[in-house]
């Protein structure tokens, strides 16, 4: 069986189940994240198979994947009502990523959520991010 064949996201295609889907455009589409670490924890997906952000950057698709981030944002800033956001990907084995086909986390952040959120995404390495 090729990578293509078994990867969650192409086997999954767009799934279009209300509990899951939130919208799309000619390229990508947006799900709720299946293990949330937040209220509103969203993924934007390539309905194409590419591994990476920079796959994207080579497809000229980038227009696009921008688009429905952006308009994810707006939905989940009138459903969840957030205090700010993480925007993450994480490319390659060595940062995390376990299904080979991107997609990017739109990640919602409240207020009190962490006891101090300074330094964001610089505490993916523990003990790394203190200024």
């Amino acid at each position: 069986m090729s990578d293509i064949q078994e990867c969650f996201f192409c086997v999954e295609k767009f799934n279009k189940a209300k509990d899951v889907f939130i919208i799309e455009n000619e390229h990508f589409y947006a799900r709720w994240d299946q293990y949330p670490v937040s209220p509103g924890h969203a993924l934007i997906i390539p309905k194409f198979h590419v591994e990476t952000y920079f796959d994207v950057i080579n497809h000229n698709r980038m227009k696009w994947l921008d688009e429905l981030l952006y308009e994810v944002k707006l939905i989940i800033d009138q459903e969840y009502e957030p205090d700010g956001y993480n925007i993450g990907i994480n490319q390659g084995e060595a940062a995390g990523q376990t299904i080979f086909h991107l997609h990017v986390h739109l990640i919602p952040r409240y207020k009190g959520d962490v006891e101090n959120p300074i330094g964001g995404v610089r505490h993916i390495i523990p003990g790394k991010g203190n200024y």
